[in-house]
């Protein structure tokens, strides 16, 4: 019961279901997810580790990034469902829609990518 109720606490949070709906598009590093979203790297890796530790993620190390992917053969059976159902809830949602094509846009960027986007946005 226990774990259910985590993975809901997880989910009632609004940028951690903005995450989801990327990785269900395409696996992400921290900084792809802080341009699509328009966040902070402390926040985009709280979320991530947070989607993680309750099991809708993998993680794989590829040189220096993080990359982040929905975990589906290692998921438990109701989170499978449960993403299956965030899929078609998301489906024609205006913020989803244009978090997906932030992301398209966004680039995996070099090692110390988050002082370069906090930098980019204080001089705007």
């Amino acid at each position: 019961m226990r774990e259910t109720v985590k993975a809901f606490k997880v989910l009632s949070d609004e940028t951690k279901l903005r995450m989801l709906n990327l990785l269900l598009e395409r696996e992400c590093c921290v900084c792809e997810v802080m341009q699509a979203l328009e966040i902070s790297q402390s926040r985009a890796s709280r979320g991530l580790i947070a989607l993680y530790d309750v099991g809708f993620l993998k993680l794989r190390k590829d040189g220096l990034w993080s990359i982040y992917s929905i975990d589906r053969e290692g998921m438990k059976g109701y989170l499978s469902l449960v993403v299956e159902a965030i899929t078609r809830g998301l489906e024609g949602n205006k913020v989803a829609g244009l978090d997906r094509e932030r992301l398209r846009k966004a680039k995996r960027m070099a090692p110390g990518c988050a002082e370069r986007m906090r930098d980019v946005k204080s001089a705007a």
